[in-house]
């Protein structure tokens, strides 16, 4: 890991800076491969609302790929970005290995955008996918002007959940995605401002309509911080599609963590103590009392399961405990085969493919214990689609 200090320096690179002549770049395009003026090497994907001129500050979100994908990050926010007016970037150098690599690529994108676009210093978000998402909340973690972040498929740095974080967190995940428990428990585990949102896939980017709403809901803690004036246009809007979600999930345990969000995203902009009133109400009511209590025992087992193919890993370094652990991990991981290759969808069989995923394609699966090996190829999962748009 990179020491804090090395990554404080990034975003002031940008806010200090005053906008310079040069190349005019056009609005309203997806631009592939901008260099960056002060180093050759480094190039990002850029996207300028359509509206963009230097006469006044934007919003801007910088965003990281695992596999230095720049383009995949602007063309998921894109539209979003049209529509409220920000600035993207994705950086083409920043990718999974050692942390170095995307320090460099932060810092020369940084000191980039200062030099080149009214970027509002307020107002400075990023975002990133897998491994990216680690590279923008390591960023955020040591920088306090950071307004918020996107965080794609994957956590923290350490893989770790916080109590509380200098800024907004918006997480996504797919429903097949490895990293899925993660994020839920980082939902569970934060009481600063966040939301996560699951939605049907694997370990992609985020859909369009997730996206939007992303962005949707940093424009909604903007006006909760402060950071931009108040617009009760907008406040309306965001209220209206956030009572269709919750009128379309009916009388369900989603309906009850919908209505809760969005207690938690209006509160100090509307007065939200009916939509309280409506959650507890539901969360009362017995067959969804049940139902919550069902969701967090599955992410209970999840987490437990990890935990055991951790603690038998570990027990194949001492001699005493080999065997024992060698006999332990081939009964979790066929008893996880089993549940994963059910025929039936059901909460066990995804929660099944998704720890098998986590330990076949994580750590583990680059071990030099050779009988973990075997093990592992012998249960591995056939892979399903691309690590990310």
């Amino acid at each position: 890991m990179v020491r804090r200090g090395a990554w404080l320096v990034l975003v002031a690179a940008l806010t200090s800076a005053g906008v310079s002549a040069g190349q005019v770049l056009p609005p309203g395009e997806v631009l592939e491969a901008v260099t960056t003026l002060g180093d050759a090497s480094q190039t990002y994907a850029l996207y300028l609302p359509s509206t963009y001129t230097a006469d006044r500050t934007w919003p801007i979100l910088v965003g990281f790929h695992p596999g230095a994908r720049g383009r995949a990050i602007v063309d998921t926010y894109r539209v979003a970005a049209e529509r409220y007016g920000f600035i993207v970037v994705g950086s083409n150098n920043s990718r999974n290995g050692p942390w170095d690599i995307s320090m460099r690529a932060a810092t020369a994108l940084f000191q980039d955008l200062g030099r080149r676009f009214a970027a509002d210093g307020h107002r400075i978000y990023l975002t990133g996918h897998s491994g990216g998402s680690r590279v923008a909340l390591q960023i955020a973690l040591a920088n306090p002007q950071i307004a918020g972040v996107i965080a794609s498929s994957a956590g923290f740095p350490d893989a770790q959940p916080r109590g509380s974080v200098g800024f907004p967190v918006f997480g996504t995940a797919g429903t097949a995605d490895f990293n899925y428990i993660e994020l839920r428990l980082l939902e569970r585990a934060l009481k600063s401002p966040r939301r996560v949102v699951i939605f049907e896939g694997g370990h992609t980017l985020p859909p369009p309509d997730v996206a939007m709403q992303a962005i949707a809901w940093l424009e909604l803690q903007a006006m909760k911080s402060g950071g931009r004036m108040k617009d009760e246009a907008l406040v309306d809007r965001f209220w209206v599609e956030q009572e269709g979600a919750v009128a379309a999930a009916g009388e369900t345990a989603a309906a009850v963590r919908l209505l809760r969000a969005m207690a938690d995203d209006f509160r100090t902009l509307r007065d939200v103590k009916a939509i309280e009133r409506r959650a507890s109400d539901l969360a009362r009511r017995k067959d969804i009392k049940r139902a919550l209590a069902r969701e967090r025992d599955d992410d209970d087992k999840e987490v437990a399961a990890l935990d055991s193919f951790a603690r038998y890993q570990a027990g194949l370094t001492d001699g005493a405990q080999r065997m024992q652990s060698l006999r332990d991990l081939k009964a979790l991981l066929a008893e996880l085969h089993t549940q994963a290759t059910a025929a039936d969808a059901s909460p066990e069989r995804a929660r099944a493919r998704r720890v098998l995923r986590v330990v076949t394609m994580g750590p583990a699966g680059g071990t030099e214990d050779a009988d973990l090996r075997d093990l592992l190829q012998q249960y591995r999962l056939p892979v399903q689609g691309p690590a990310g748009r």
